[in-house]
């Protein structure tokens, strides 16, 4: 089954490159198409927003990579991709909670958000305390250890 995204806004900020950046002292601007506007009514009254994007600047042969030392820490062991946040992905979404600034008509003001300039965004929904973070989650110690 063959899948069509449509973005419905476009990231600008400072990020030129894909990689490791302080993401938290970046504010960025997420343009949302015109004719979406109104899909933003109340939006300021979450303090953050969950953002969904494509990793655009991905290469084909990165989509390829199956395994990956996490957070690129070489003295950490191979983990699939599925079980990291790495880049390296057959579909390269990424996803991460952001604080929200500002709205002001089309435009969303945020830090936090580790997309470059000229990301296209896919989907924003508010960020919601217990129902986007389950109070029994659990991590494995290899991704404790390495924060």
């Amino acid at each position: 089954m063959d899948l069509t995204l449509t973005p419905i806004g476009v990231v600008k900020n400072t990020i030129k490159e894909p990689g490791r950046h302080e993401q938290q002292a970046v504010v960025s601007e997420i343009i949302v198409h015109e004719d979406l506007k109104e899909a933003l009514d109340r939006i300021e009254e979450f303090s953050h927003i969950v953002v969904i994007y494509w990793m655009h600047k991905i290469t084909p042969s990165r989509r390829l990579t199956l395994k990956v030392h996490p957070m690129g820490k070489q003295d950490l062991s191979l983990v699939g991709i599925f079980s990291s946040r790495s880049p390296a992905r057959p579909n390269p979404i990424g996803i991460i909670t952001v604080k929200l600034l500002e709205h002001r008509d089309n435009v969303l003001k945020v830090t936090g958000l580790d997309a470059v300039d000229g990301t296209p965004v896919l989907d924003i929904k508010p960020y919601i305390p217990g129902y986007d973070s389950p109070t029994k989650a659990e991590t494995p110690s290899w991704i404790t250890k390495q924060r």
